[in-house]
C-alpha cells in the first residue's frame, strides 16, 4: 500500500469484474451492523455482488461502476444510479429534479485514511455533476457512524431515513443527500 499514493478511478472494465467482486466481498461485511447475520451477510454479496452482477451493473445505462485502483490493483469502488427510484425517503425537492443515487463505496480496509475513498467521492460528485444531476444521495446503517463522519465531510446530511433488507432483518439507514 501507498499511503500517499494518487489513486487512479476510472470507470469499471470489463476485466475488473473479478477484482470488484472480491474487493466487494471483502468490503461489505464491513459496513454491516454487529447484528447482521453471517449469512444473510454472504446471501446479500452472492445475490448481489458477484462477479455476473458486476457485469449487469457495467453495462447498465442507468448506472457508472467506478473503482480506485493502486499501482494496477482495485482496492475500492463505487456505483452510481441515476434517479431515486421508488425510495420515499428520499426528500421531494430532490426527487423532482435529476438526483444519482450513490448506491455503493467501499475501499479496502488496508487504504482506510489514505485518501481512495476521497478520490473515488469527488470522481462521484463530479459525474453526478456531469449528468446534470440536481443532487447526489445515498443510504447509510444508522449505526455506521464513521461512513456518516466521512459522508458529512464531503457535504451530505441526513435528510430522512428508509429501511434496508439484509436476510430476513431489515436494517435502519440515514438517507444523506448533497446538493451539486
Amino acid at each position: 500500500m501507498d499511503g500517499g499514493a494518487d489513486f487512479h478511478v476510472t470507470a469499471a472494465r470489463e476485466c475488473d469484474l473479478a477484482d470488484l467482486a472480491a474487493v466487494a466481498a471483502a468490503t461489505f461485511p464491513l459496513a454491516c451492523p454487529p447484528s447482521a447475520a453471517p449469512a444473510d451477510i454472504s446471501a446479500f454479496i452472492a445475490a448481489n455482488l458477484s462477479e455476473q452482477r458486476f457485469a449487469e451493473y457495467r453495462t447498465d445505462p442507468e448506472r457508472v461502476v467506478l473503482t480506485a485502483a493502486d499501482a494496477g490493483r482495485i482496492i475500492g469502488y463505487a456505483m452510481l444510479i441515476r434517479g431515486v427510484g421508488d425510495d420515499p425517503a428520499v426528500a421531494d425537492d430532490v426527487r423532482q429534479r435529476p438526483a444519482v443515487e450513490l448506491s455503493k463505496m467501499y475501499v479496502l480496509p488496508d487504504y482506510h485514511r489514505t485518501g481512495a475513498a476521497a478520490a473515488l467521492i469527488r470522481s462521484g460528485i463530479d459525474r453526478a455533476t456531469d449528468c446534470g444531476a440536481y443532487a447526489l444521495w445515498l443510504g447509510v446503517n444508522q449505526h455506521n457512524q464513521r461512513a456518516q463522519r466521512f459522508y458529512r465531510k464531503h457535504g451530505f446530511e441526513v435528510t430522512g431515513t428508509r429501511r434496508f433488507r439484509l436476510g430476513a432483518a431489515l436494517e435502519d439507514d440515514f438517507v444523506m443527500v448533497r446538493p451539486l
